[in-house]
């Protein structure tokens, strides 16, 4: 299958081309600075762009078959890239009739709200991380109107170490006690999977120790 991965050079992103990659797929990695992108294979392709430039993400999208948005805002905690990338994404896809997209966001957003702990509630997505997070919903709302094929992924806090215990996949809206953390690792072999899972289409999925 030929995918993009939007977000190409980011910590998620880069595992995510390169999980592709490993299970044989033909993957063209889309990002603003693809020097960032330490990785070479036979099988990918580099598209240097803005996310937001509607010419650059509709040249870089047309041979695709599916998408993988993976965005962030770097070191900003007041951007908007996420959503205005995503709407971006959305337009290109309709243009040429693709379907398929998975989408990163965050557990918190929409009914996911009350899986968090105070920390997270009142700290990082209240005050900390408060407009990232709004950016998340934004991107939520317009995924899920896009009448594409859509999933979207809820991971928790990244760390790079598998937190100990057994990894909760489809997190209800009350499931209280989680450690909100999950390796960067998992994220991306979790995205790479819902491509062809077809019990998470339509549908948003947490997931987390």
């Amino acid at each position: 299958m030929n995918i993009i991965v939007f977000g190409a050079t980011g910590s998620i992103g880069a595992l995510t081309v390169l999980k592709l990659l490993e299970d044989g797929h033909s993957v063209t990695a889309f990002s603003r600075n693809l020097d960032a992108l330490n990785l070479e294979h036979p099988n990918l392709t580099r598209a240097a762009g803005d996310v937001t430039n509607a010419a650059d993400v509709c040249l870089a999208i047309e041979d695709s078959e599916a998408v993988i948005i993976t965005l962030g805002s770097g070191s900003s905690r007041s951007g908007r890239v996420r959503s205005e990338g995503t709407q971006q994404i959305i337009d290109a896809m309709q243009r040429y009739g693709l379907k398929r997209l998975v989408c990163q966001t965050t557990l918190g957003a929409g009914d996911s709200w009350n899986n968090l702990n105070f920390f997270w509630k009142r700290i990082m997505f209240g005050v900390l991380l408060r407009p990232v997070f709004e950016d998340h919903e934004r991107q939520e709302q317009l995924v899920k109107a896009s009448g594409l094929d859509w999933t979207i992924v809820r991971p928790s806090a990244f760390t790079n170490e598998a937190p100990k215990g057994t990894l909760k996949i489809d997190i209800s809206p009350e499931q209280r006690g989680l450690t909100l953390k999950i390796s960067r690792r998992e994220v991306a072999e979790f995205l790479v999977a819902s491509l062809r899972e077809r019990s998470f289409l339509y549908r948003a999925v947490g997931i987390s120790y």
